[in-house]
């Protein structure tokens, strides 16, 4: 990931147009692509350069070659800065800078002689429309996501934070496919150390391509190795806005559709931009159902295979009697039985998401009745190890975020593992193992945990529930923000009616 720093080629200024066409051409092994032309003018010669395709070739002919060329005095570096009507100009004397700004759509003006070069950005910009969420649906709020369009995303930001506070802050990464990336975050609000921690990783990387935000994440993240994000990754530019609001900071990624949070917590992935809009009582109790969601997907299959393995003493008579009858038939260990059926499960999940929409929920109805069915009359499972499979398949779904309604399903398999090995004590030996791992993670340098560890009480009514609007005063205070108060709680309890 990280590996020593190119040295810069040095300055091949002043140059003849001739051998700098050369060295270009060389530079891109001699790419018809690059369109390299030379102009004289008024005794002067003056070179223009770019890449034809990454170009709005209608701006370069009517806002930089019709001035250029029609000028009756002679041309020097600051008069083409003031009487080219674009504001992108700047001045380059180095060939590393110029060959990474051909490929980020520049256009370069190079007086022959000269000691610097001028590049306009001039980039053609091809994106689609505006559309709704795909991975994280929502039902109330807005329903617009981002798109692989920096620039349009930048936008969708801009109007969910009316703010001068708001830094979108240019990096870029990649050596032989240089990427935009733009950090954001109000400068007002968001902890600096949180800046210069998410700054300090973007610019310390040493790569030759960034495909998308989900790989940069994996590139910055804490603990590669942990199977819990540590960021949060969106496609909502309402939750982005609202996260950098609250003081967290944001990365786009040129030509991804999701926006990357930081630091978040173990809460954040099961809180829904949803639970904003809906009244606090009732997105509260929305928010507990996740929570309580997530240990039932967790913990329901690997109870059974402990209780029907090892511990037949917790389970009721009559469902025992009926679990006996269930099981009578089947010729497989419960651990064997489990593993099948979620083996099974996670095959028409994932069959279901590679074809096409219409397509892919025929087959998973179909397929997980038919298949169902088919198994318990063949004698391979019984009837309520399917039910306790479906439910925790279920809860699984209910988690906002999709890698982290992932890591849950993953972490069942270990955990009928444990359950078939050694019962309930295999249970908590991972249950112990999961908390404690909870409690070493952090993200961005912040505990993976807070407010629960290190417990902050203050905190607690942002994560597990939530408060009104009108004592929602505070902002997140376990990240040490600079300005933790929104607005003034007399204030907000102070009611007037027209009459008085």
């Amino acid at each position: 990931m990280r590996r020593a720093k190119k040295k810069k080629t040095s300055s091949i200024f002043p140059s003849k147009l001739e051998d700098l066409q050369a060295i270009l051409q060389q530079k891109f092994d001699h790419n018809s692509d690059l369109n390299y032309t030379i102009y004289n003018h008024q005794n002067q010669r003056i070179a223009v350069f770019y890449i034809t395709y990454l170009i709005d070739t209608n701006k370069v002919e009517n806002s930089l070659l019709k001035p250029l060329l029609e000028r009756k005095e002679s041309w020097s570096i600051t008069a083409l800065l003031n009487n080219i009507p674009l504001s992108s100009g700047k001045t380059v004397d180095n060939l590393d800078d110029i060959l990474k700004g051909i490929l980020l759509g520049e256009v370069f003006i190079y007086i022959e002689q000269d000691s610097t070069i001028i590049s306009y950005t001039l980039k053609k910009e091809e994106k689609r429309s505006l559309s709704k969420a795909e991975t994280e649906s929502v039902v109330l709020g807005p329903q617009v996501a981002f798109t692989e369009s920096l620039a349009t995303n930048m936008n969708l930001t801009r109007k969910g934070i009316l703010s001068n506070d708001l830094v979108l802050e240019k990096i870029v990464i990649g050596e032989r496919s240089p990427k935009e990336i733009r950090l954001a975050y109000l400068k007002s609000i968001a902890n600096e150390t949180d800046i210069q921690t998410m700054r300090q990783r973007l610019n310390d990387l040493e790569i030759d391509e960034i495909e998308d935000s989900s790989v940069l994440i994996q590139l910055i993240e804490d603990s590669s190795a942990s199977i819990f994000p540590q960021f949060y990754e969106t496609e909502l530019p309402d939750r982005f806005s609202y996260s950098i609001s609250k003081g967290r900071v944001g990365v786009l990624v040129e030509n991804s559709p999701t926006g990357i949070i930081a630091p978040v917590t173990l809460f954040s992935f099961f809180e829904s931009t949803e639970d904003l809009y809906m009244r606090w009582n009732i997105g509260s109790f929305f928010r507990i159902l996740r929570f309580i969601a997530m240990f039932i997907s967790v913990l329901l299959t690997p109870f059974y295979v402990a209780a029907v393995t090892y511990h037949y003493e917790i389970i009721p008579i009559p469902l025992l009697i009926s679990l006996g009858q269930s099981r009578a038939n089947v010729p497989f260990p419960p651990i064997f039985e489990a593993f099948l059926l979620e083996l099974l499960i996670e095959l028409l999940r994932e069959a279901g998401a590679r074809l096409p929409t219409k397509v892919g929920q025929t087959m998973g109805i179909v397929g997980g009745v038919v298949v169902g069915t088919a198994a318990v009359q063949a004698g391979l499972t019984s009837n309520i190890l399917i039910i306790f499979i479906t439910l925790s398949a279920l809860a699984s779904f209910t988690a906002p975020s999709y890698l982290m309604g992932t890591t849950i399903r993953v972490l069942r398999f270990p955990m009928i593992v444990l359950a078939g090995v050694l019962g309930i004590i295999g249970i908590m030996f991972g249950i112990c193992f999961l908390i404690i791992h909870l409690l070493k993670l952090t993200s961005l340098g912040r505990p993976y945990l807070s407010p629960v560890y290190p417990l902050n009480w203050q905190d607690l009514n942002k994560t597990l529930f939530r408060l009104p609007y009108n004592m929602q005063t505070k902002r997140f205070s376990s990240f040490r923000l600079k300005d933790l108060y929104r607005f003034s709680k007399e204030k907000a309890k102070r009611k007037k009616d027209i009459d008085e």
